[in-house]
């Protein structure tokens, strides 16, 4: 029997899981200078979070241009360019491999809910030789809507067979659907934050994976709203 609270663990994927700021910033500048625009000098990892469109959007505002249909001209490129190089220089954060080790040896489910495209996704995680530690990926198109909703969150029960369950994220949209789904959530302060991590409203905060075992067993104390 599990000495964790839960059954299920979910995960955001970039900015959580993986570092995937070196092919993002790679593929929004590429979309940029493909564009007749400079490549960004500043940090990527703030725009990254709500998809690959909105990502885009912010990336062409920062060079001074808000023009939707820009985007829709530039985003093929961007996820041409992506899709191509999506694991040049993409890494797990450190000690990841070893908390997945944890929860799958104590029987916990995992599985990825992020708002990239499911197909790019699986992509990413096949590369990284991620794949078959979760038993579904779930992205930003898989169920028609994307994180705050709290339909992927559902859908990652679901299609985990039910149960007790967390998310762990870096932006907001990861909380903000989690507890929109009922789930409490850990934040991780070495993602893509836009703010503070401590201002997501995370029910914990982590700083290295070597915390989120026991976070998620600090997290049994808290009432379980599905229980009946």
């Amino acid at each position: 029997m599990s000495s964790l609270p839960f059954r299920i663990v979910g995960f955001d994927l970039d900015g959580t899981l993986v570092d995937t700021s070196p092919d993002l910033a790679a593929a929004v500048n590429a979309a940029l200078t493909h564009g007749g625009l400079p490549p960004l000098a500043e940090d990527i990892r703030p725009m990254i979070g709500g998809g690959s469109r909105l990502m885009l959007r912010r990336g062409l505002a920062a060079a001074g241009q808000h023009d939707e249909a820009l985007v829709d001209r530039l985003l093929p490129v961007l996820l041409d360019h992506y899709h191509a190089h999506i694991a040049d220089g993409s890494r797990p954060y450190p000690g990841l491999l070893d908390a997945l080790d944890m929860l799958a040896a104590d029987g916990v489910t995992l599985a990825v809910v992020t708002n990239k495209l499911e197909a790019l996704a699986t992509r990413l995680l096949n590369a990284l030789g991620m794949s078959a530690r979760f038993a579904t990926v779930i992205g930003g198109d898989s169920v028609g809507r994307c994180k705050p909703d709290p339909a992927p969150i559902h859908a990652m029960v679901d299609r985990c067979g039910g149960g007790r369950a967390a998310f762990i994220g870096d932006s907001i949209f990861d909380v903000a659907a989690a507890r929109s789904a009922g789930l409490p959530s850990v934040a991780v302060s070495f993602g893509f934050l836009d703010r503070p991590v401590q201002d997501l409203g995370a029910d914990r905060v982590i700083d290295h994976y070597d915390a989120l075992l026991p976070a998620l067993r600090a997290l049994g104390h808290v009432p379980d709203p599905c229980a009946a």
